[in-house]
């Protein structure tokens, strides 16, 4: 696909934040820059982008995909209540050539639980206050 400003605004929006931001975030941001953008063209750079390895394309239980800027080897910790995605950089060991069905090219792992942020909001609703 052909450099566009349309491209390199949606690439821009993704590779310089840390979140991990769905079609229709990137979609809204890029409004700020080019009001008239459709979605389908956000859509198209999108896969665009994933398939030239510009970006990478992380499935959630929420059932949107989220886009990620770290193309390199990583996990995630997704937060089950405010749904915040962190990157786990530790590499985890894997017997990668010891799964006796087939041979692993890669894998993904994610990891769910509540953030801090969540967990101290949870302790601070349950204490009564007199």
């Amino acid at each position: 696909m052909r450099k566009s400003l349309q491209r390199d605004v949606i690439l821009d929006i993704i590779v310089n934040q840390k979140e991990h931001y769905t079609s229709k975030e990137i979609y809204e941001l890029a409004q700020t820059k080019i009001p008239n953008i459709s979605l389908g063209t956000i859509y198209r750079n999108l896969n665009q982008l994933v398939a030239e390895g510009y970006i990478t394309r992380l499935k959630t239980k929420d059932g949107l995909d989220r886009y990620d800027n770290n193309i390199h080897k990583h996990h995630h910790f997704i937060c089950d209540k405010c749904l915040k995605i962190m990157d786990i950089d530790d590499e985890i060991p894997l017997a990668k050539n010891n799964f006796p069905d087939g041979d692993v090219a890669y894998y993904t792992i994610q990891f769910h639980g509540l953030c801090k942020q969540c967990k101290e909001g949870s302790k601070n609703n349950g204490t009564k206050r007199k």
